[in-house]
C-alpha cells in the first residue's frame, strides 16, 4: 500500500497550489479520497470525533444495494432464458446473460454521471463529492433491462445537471436525482419506460417472450400466475434491482443497523402503503383494488423505493416526527398512485417524487408545532411562579 501511496503522491505533484495543473485538482483528489482516508482535517469550529464521512456513507448505502443488484442480474437472464425455454435455467448461464445486459447500463450510468461531475467540481473549485456513487447505481437498477444506453446516458445526464447541480450539488437537491432520470426516461421516451414488452431482455425481439410484469397484469385485467414466494424471492418480470423483495430486506437491515438509512421511514412507508392497500381491498372496484394489500408491499417497486430512495438524506424529512409523517405519506401515494393511475401501474416513483417536494414543509410545521409547545410551557412555568 505504501507503493501505492507514493505513486499517487507523485501523480499530485503538478496538480499542487501554484502548480501548472492547479486547476484540475479536484480530478486527482477525488481518485485519492476514494482510495484513501482524506487528510484534510477541519480548522475552525465545533470539533466531532467521528469515523462515519460522507465516502463511508455513500459505500454503505452501495453495499446494502449489492445483494438486490446480483439478484437483479440473475433474474434477468432467469426471466429471458426460462420463458425461451422453459424448465430450469443454470445459474451461471442466466448470470452472464444478465451481466451482459446490465453491466453496460452501469458502466454508462457511471461514465456520464462521474464526467459531469468532475465537470462541475473542476469548474467550481471544489473537492468532487461521493454522493454520485449511490446514484450511480440506483438509476441502473429501476430502469428496463433494454433501455438504449444513449437514454441512459441522456437520463442522468438531465438527473445530474437538472436535479442536483442546478440546485448547487451534492446535499443541494430538494428531489431524489436517481428518481428525476427515471422521470426524465418515462415522459420523453414513454414506450422504453412502460408496457408488456420493456420488463424482460429481448422481449421485443422475440414474440416467445412476454415482459408484463404483475402490476401490468391487473391493469389489464388479466390473472396473476407468480406464487407468493415468486413475489417475495423476485423471480417475476421488473425492473433490474426491484422485484426481490427478499434481497432488499437485506440490505434494509444493514443500513438500519449502520444508522445510514431511517427506520421510521421505512417503517411508516409500510404502514402507509399497508392502510391505502386495506381501504382498495374494502373498495374491490378492480383487479388492483381487490389485489391483497401486503401483495402490494413486495411487488413493483415499492419496497426497493421504501428502503433505497424515500430514505435519501437529502431529500427526506429530517425531523423525526417528520419522518413518520413522510414515510406514511410516502406509502399512502404510492399505492394510491399505481391504483388510479391506468397508464402507469406503478406509483412509487411518482409518490417519492411528490413527498420530497413536501419534505420541507413537513419539518417546518412539526418544528412550528414543537416551538408553540415549548412557548405555552413556557407561559404555563411562568404563571405557577406568579401564583
Amino acid at each position: 500500500m505504501k507503493f501505492l501511496r507514493n505513486k499517487i503522491d507523485q501523480l499530485k505533484k503538478p496538480f499542487g497550489k501554484g502548480e501548472k495543473w492547479e486547476k484540475f485538482a479536484p480530478a486527482i483528489n477525488a481518485l485519492d479520497t476514494f482510495l484513501y482516508v482524506p487528510n484534510h482535517t477541519t480548522k475552525k469550529g465545533a470539533h466531532i470525533r467521528d469515523a462515519v464521512d460522507l465516502k463511508r456513507t455513500m459505500i454503505t448505502v452501495v453495499i446494502a444495494l449489492l445483494p438486490a443488484l446480483i439478484y437483479g442480474i440473475y433474474n434477468t437472464g432467469y426471466q429471458y432464458l426460462h420463458q425461451l425455454n422453459g424448465g430450469d435455467v443454470a445459474f451461471m448461464d442466466a448470470f452472464t446473460h444478465g451481466l451482459w445486459k446490465v453491466l453496460p447500463l452501469i458502466i454508462v450510468s457511471y461514465g456520464v454521471g462521474l464526467t459531469i461531475e468532475f465537470i462541475f467540481a473542476i469548474y467550481r473549485g471544489h473537492e468532487v463529492n461521493e454522493g454520485y456513487l449511490v446514484t450511480g447505481m440506483l438509476i441502473p437498477m429501476i430502469m428496463p433491462v433494454d433501455i438504449p444506453l444513449w437514454m441512459v446516458g441522456l437520463s442522468v445526464a438531465f438527473a445530474v445537471l437538472i436535479g442536483k447541480e442546478a440546485f448547487g450539488g451534492t446535499g443541494m437537491n430538494i428531489l431524489n436525482p436517481a428518481l428525476v432520470a427515471r422521470a426524465f426516461a418515462f415522459f420523453a421516451y414513454p414506450t422504453f419506460m412502460s408496457g408488456n414488452k420493456v420488463w424482460v431482455s429481448e422481449a421485443t425481439n422475440v414474440d416467445a417472450i412476454s415482459g408484463e410484469t404483475i402490476l401490468g397484469s391487473l391493469a389489464a385485467g388479466h390473472e396473476v400466475h407468480f406464487s407468493m414466494f415468486d413475489m417475495f424471492s423476485g423471480a417475476i418480470p421488473g425492473s433490474i434491482g426491484e422485484t426481490s423483495t427478499l434481497f432488499i430486506l437485506v440490505g434494509a437491515a444493514l443500513l438500519i443497523f449502520t444508522g445510514v438509512g431511517s427506520w421510521r421511514i421505512m417503517l411508516g412507508g409500510v404502514i402507509g402503503g399497508s392502510i391505502m392497500g386495506l381501504l382498495f381491498n374494502l373498495w374491490d372496484a378492480n383487479a388492483l383494488m381487490a389485489f391483497p394489500w401486503y401483495q402490494h408491499l413486495i411487488v413493483g417497486g415499492f419496497a426497493f423505493g421504501i428502503v433505497f430512495m424515500a430514505t435519501d438524506p437529502v431529500s427526506a424529512a429530517q425531523t423525526t416526527k417528520g419522518k413518520w409523517i413522510y414515510g406514511i405519506l410516502v406509502g399512502f401515494f404510492c399505492i394510491m398512485i399505481r391504483v388510479f393511475n391506468p397508464a402507469y401501474p406503478e406509483g412509487v416513483m411518482l409518490g417519492i417524487l411528490l413527498m420530497n417536494v413536501f419534505a420541507p414543509t413537513i419539518d417546518h410545521y412539526v418544528l412550528e408545532a414543537n416551538i408553540k409547545r415549548r412557548k405555552k410551557r413556557l407561559a404555563a412555568s411562568k404563571q405557577l411562579k406568579t401564583a
